[in-house]
């Protein structure tokens, strides 16, 4: 019912954090910035919450009335909080599951990047 919320959290503090390191990443200009890779995973994180969003008003476990969830209003309240750190964590995981596989893509496309550019 709010499982959407646990990578909605991720996405704030990802948000907040590039926020924090943006223009201190003063590195390799040949490399991904920090605040970009940050940037990466805020973008996963607000599609991951948005798709467990839409798939919980599609069916019919969020409405637009106080106060929203079914669940809280049916007094399931730790039913609610068993699915955030269930579902919501699992979602989160994976999202920063594929965030970490691609940190080790882009790393190793960069690295290939640079030695072609060295030997030509």
């Amino acid at each position: 019912m709010a499982c959407f919320s646990a990578p909605l959290a991720a996405a704030i503090a990802a948000g907040v954090v590039r926020h924090a390191v943006k223009g201190k990443d003063a590195g390799d200009p040949e490399t991904i910035s920090w605040a970009t890779k940050l940037g990466w995973l805020e973008k996963l994180s607000f599609g991951g919450c948005a798709l467990l969003a839409f798939e919980h008003i599609w069916h019919g476990e969020i409405i637009f009335q106080f106060p929203f969830l079914t669940g809280v209003r049916d007094g399931n309240g730790a039913e609610v909080l068993q699915e955030i750190i269930t579902v919501g964590g699992t979602m989160t995981a994976l999202i920063f599951a594929v965030w970490i596989g691609m940190l080790i893509v882009s790393s190793v496309i960069v690295k290939r990047g640079k030695t072609v550019q060295a030997e030509a």
